[in-house]
């Protein structure tokens, strides 16, 4: 039995061995970890410093001067003296006087092995003539002379590393710059070899991306479509049984900060299959065919993972439309980047099931080849949100952030009118620096109205020096704002007029505009006089005008020349847009109008100008009084909100939109309930009939 055990023992080591051995085990730091050279560096490196260590050690010596051994000589201390390479003279010293005279107790301590000795530096002739001299000068000392002896040392590892130390060097040069080159230093700088490689970052099952449908607030529909993307690769038989083809792609279009980015790094969360992350930019560099390769190794790693998703954020950097740029000619290398693009998303051999999607903010720029159906099937529009979408936005934002009772997120909604949800991001995070800054325990409303306003007019500069002829200027111009717009049906009802600089402005009001789909003439005009009252109540008030109306003048300017240009609401003009939606303009050096258009459109623009000024004069006039109130109020008060202006002009006649939605919605509520009562009499009374 105990044999039998023994030889189990025995095979058991057997094995054992040769796992460990030449054929052993995968293990890590085994036989199949990857060498590294750097060790050979650091072992020649040592055994180079022992050599020379052990060299310089092997004869252990002091220096001393010429006199010095004068006077050696003159005691009978030395036993020999060697010259060596007819320049250093060693002198060595009798063994007993070393361990008897106390002078050589240096001497002694210093002596590792080898013979112990002095050394100077001296010519050979030199040495010579000087110790016949001391000699002759002193007689009694020949008694003592010394033998001398001569001797030619070669340093056999100075000559070879005098010979080999250049080539030693320049292969390590070139070993370190290949290794940098191909990768393997992981310098940033340096991979020429792989320059051709994708820079794609990868996300699949095994990274965490915390970033979920969940967190992605309003974009209701951006969000169902990104999903069923995301579906089509889960679950792809779905589709494919009723003879549906999975899309190649999808365009993500919309103003920046609107969430494009975000909704690409939810579908990286919620996708189970692998997820390639890059920008436009990252497949442009300065050397020719860089791009196209890019593009070619990134679509052979997805292939290799399929089904997969391609996600290139601001495509417009390799997608613009061809043929475009004048200076650089046809063989741009931007163009043989998206050449190769629009290959690998349709064509000649594309069955793999590899879905591209792709952000930008410039959709009009974009070829058309590539916006074609088979390449990017769809175009999902991500607006900027609207009222109940902003109130999302906020929600999601406000969850890290320590709160004041009672904030209510739908009234920051409607006090943000146009923020993309970037904005709103910015406006939650400079309310908590706002309360922080005033050693606040938790943020309240008046920290995000605060934020609100450092976001769109600036920094407040209350310390800013201006006088009170000034003063009373920019307090009549926002006046006239808040007058001309409070007394105008579709002007936006305003919300705050300060007079404290913020930003480049002296002055500014702040509005709440209605969130329209469509804009007609009336609306336009009305703001276009609005936006002139600063500038007619200067007028009216003073007998002159100031330069303080530049931005006013700028925006009335670019509203005016759209209603003649664009929408076609000139009745001279009649329905006629100059507007290019295609952005065809032959690089700009031709107009769609004859000179004699261009003239009619400029007096059309300066006559719906001057008309909208006249109106705001004339309103102004009629109610100068309450103007002048006004005015006085903010000098005082310096900020005055919508409840002031009631005060003085009473409230607005006309419901705004937000008025009208909610009557428009209690409306179909009591038709729902009408309707539901007269069903539920109806099934009350309908088996009294049949009985």
């Amino acid at each position: 039995m105990e044999t039998k055990d023994k030889k189990q023992l025995d095979k058991l080591k057997e094995q054992f061995s040769k796992n460990n051995g030449k054929g052993g085990g995968k293990k890590p730091g085994g036989p199949n970890k990857r060498f590294n050279f750097y060790w050979v560096y650091a072992a020649i490196f040592i055994a180079f410093i022992g050599i020379q260590i052990f060299g310089s050690f092997s004869q252990s010596s002091t220096t001393i001067d010429f006199r010095e051994f004068t006077s050696m000589v003159e005691d009978g201390d030395v036993s020999k003296v060697k010259i060596v390479n007819e320049k250093q003279i060693q002198v060595f010293v009798k063994k007993d006087v070393i361990a008897e005279k106390d002078k050589y107790k240096e001497l002694k301590d210093n002596n590792l092995g080898g013979a112990a000795h002095y050394t100077f530096e001296m010519p050979f002739e030199a040495f010579n003539t000087n110790l016949r001299e001391f000699y002759e000068e002193h007689p009694e000392a020949v008694e003592n002379k010394p033998v001398v002896t001569y001797e030619e040392q070669k340093d056999y590892w100075g000559d070879i590393l005098a010979w080999t130390f250049p080539f030693i060097l320049m292969i390590a040069i070139w070993i370190f710059i290949m290794r940098r080159m191909s990768g393997g230093g992981g310098g940033a700088g340096a991979q020429i070899f792989n320059i051709g490689k994708s820079k794609a970052q990868l996300f699949d099952k095994n990274t965490n991306v915390k970033i979920t449908f969940k967190d992605v607030a309003g974009l209701e529909g951006a969000k169902e479509e990104v999903e069923e993307i995301v579906s089509f690769l889960k679950d792809p038989e779905k589709y494919t049984s009723l003879g549906g083809k999975i899309p190649k792609g999808a365009l993500l279009v919309g103003p920046p900060g609107t969430g494009k980015t975000l909704l690409a790094k939810a579908v990286a969360g919620e996708a189970k299959v692998p997820f390639y992350s890059l920008s436009g930019s990252d497949f442009v560099e300065m050397f020719v065919g860089v791009g196209a390769s890019r593009v070619r190794d990134l679509f052979k790693q997805a292939k290799e993972k399929s089904p997969a998703i391609i996600f290139i954020d601001e495509i417009d950097a390799i997608g613009r439309a061809r043929g475009k740029n004048s200076f650089s000619g046809g063989n741009d290398e931007r163009e043989n980047t998206l050449n190769q693009l629009l290959t690998e998303m349709d064509g000649f051999a594309t069955k793999e099931h590899v879905i591209v999607i792709a952000a930008t903010n410039r959709a009009d720029v974009l070829d058309r080849a590539l916006m074609r159906a088979g390449r990017f099937d769809r175009q999902i529009f991500v607006d900027l949100p609207d009222l109940n979408e902003r109130k999302e936005i906020f929600q999601v934002h406000l969850k890290p952030l320590k709160l004041a009772e009672n904030l209510d997120t739908e009234f920051l909604a409607k006090q943000t009118p146009g923020f993309s949800g970037a904005d709103i991001a910015n406006v939650c995070n400079e309310s908590a620096l706002i309360a922080a800054r005033k050693n606040k325990k938790a943020i309240d409303q008046q920290d995000f109205l605060d934020a609100v306003d450092r976001i769109v007019g600036g920094l407040e500069k209350k310390n800013k020096i201006i006088t009170q002829e000034e003063k009373k200027v920019i307090a009549f111009h926002e006046a006239g704002h808040a007058t001309t717009s409070w007394m105008l049906e579709h002007a936006a009802p305003l919300v705050k007029v300060t007079i404290v600089p913020r930003g480049r402005s002296l002055g500014a009001a702040w509005y709440l505009p209605e969130e329209r789909q469509i804009t007609n003439t009336d609306q336009i005009l009305d703001e276009m006089c609005a936006a002139l009252g600063g500038r007619a109540a200067e007028e009216i008030v003073f007998g002159k005008i100031s330069t303080g109306a530049l931005s006013d003048l700028e925006k009335v300017y670019k509203q005016a020349r759209a209603m003649v240009t664009v929408y076609g609401l000139n009745d001279k003009l009649g329905n006629i847009t100059y507007y290019d939606s295609q952005n065809n303009d032959d690089y700009g050096f031709s107009k769609p109008y004859s000179e004699k258009t261009a003239q009619v459109i400029d007096e059309e623009i300066s006559k719906i100008i001057e008309a909208q000024y006249i109106r705001a004069k004339e309103l102004l006039t009629k109610h100068k009084e309450k103007l002048s109130i006004l005015a006085d109020l903010l000098l005082d008060k310096e900020v005055i909100f919508k409840e002031n202006l009631e005060e003085i002009f009473g409230k607005r006649p006309w419901k705004n939109q937000e008025e009208k939605i909610q009557e428009q919605k209690a409306i179909e509520k009591i038709e729902a309930d009408l309707e539901s009562s007269k069903t539920e009499e109806e099934e009350v009374s309908s088996p009294g009939e049949n009985s």
